[in-house]
């Protein structure tokens, strides 16, 4: 089944079911994660929060299929748009990455090479699942940047990472993300680095963005303030479980699980001061 019949037939463009993850270390076994369940439907914003070390980012490497060697999937199923993603082929997941599955990674410099200039990183992406040409592919990750709001496009396009701010590196790692017009984006951490105001932006252009597409998010981030403000529902991790899941008010306004009540109390807001 394609994403697109799945999302028309209302099926959640992914679902990820009783997931669990361990790491092979010097010291032994490391349970990453037990059982993890959530899903996110299409136009959806899924919040996934939680302390670092809660097993955030490990469930979003598992559904990229971008697992350390060290690790190893025990149980559970992954599916997107009603496909087995725990089963496809590393060539298929090869082609899926990028063109319907996409992430913002956490580290924007670490995650855009340093050595090529991030116009021909974008163009890489479209050459090898946008389909344009060669020639069309300078023009096209021009318009990208300029899509996530960096001035003077054609020129940025030919700057390296390391020429560009913390918020212009992430702003690229945006363009690249939704250079083919995903199905799912999977954004780890986007706004880790930068200042407040910034933050907002970068929030404001990827939720957006993905709104305007359809796009199903998960938004993965340790702000519990931030998942409340940018997110539909929400779901809260702990020690490599899901906690609990519920719609953002609803979470907040009668969380169930005690963790969950912690995180609310500890989260800074005007004119209160912390417990």
């Amino acid at each position: 089944m394609s994403a697109a019949l799945a999302m028309a037939l209302k099926v959640p463009v992914l679902e990820v079911a009783d997931l669990s993850v361990e790491f092979r270390t010097r010291s032994g076994t490391v349970r990453a994660l037990e059982s993890v369940s959530l899903h996110v439907n299409r136009g959806e914003c899924l919040g996934v929060v939680g302390e670092s070390g809660s097993g955030k980012s490990v469930t979003a490497y598992a559904v990229m299929r971008l697992l350390d060697p060290a690790a190893r999937i025990t149980a559970g199923h992954i599916t997107f748009g009603g496909m087995d993603l725990l089963g496809a082929s590393e060539r298929h997941m090869a082609e899926l990455r990028g063109r319907e599955v996409s992430m913002i990674f956490q580290n924007p410099r670490a995650a855009l090479n340093p050595i090529r200039a991030v116009g021909r990183q974008i163009a890489d992406v479209l050459l090898r699942h946008g389909g344009v040409t060669r020639e069309q592919a300078p023009a096209r990750a021009a318009a990208l940047l300029a899509e996530v709001g960096i001035p003077d496009p054609a020129r940025r396009a030919h700057a390296y990472p390391f020429e560009l701010s913390g918020g212009m590196c992430q702003r690229v790692g945006i363009a690249l993300a939704l250079a083919c017009r995903p199905a799912l984006l999977i954004a780890d951490e986007p706004t880790t680095g930068l200042d407040v105001t910034t933050q907002a932006v970068i929030m404001d252009l990827v939720t957006g963005l993905a709104r305007a597409r359809g796009m199903a998010t998960v938004l993965i981030t340790h702000d519990l303030g931030l998942a409340s403000e940018y997110c539909d529902r929400i779901a809260v991790m702990h020690a490599g479980h899901v906690v609990e899941t519920a719609p953002t008010a609803e979470l907040f306004a009668a969380p169930r699980h005690p963790y969950t009540a912690k995180l609310i109390a500890a989260t800074p807001r005007p004119g209160r001061a912390l417990a």
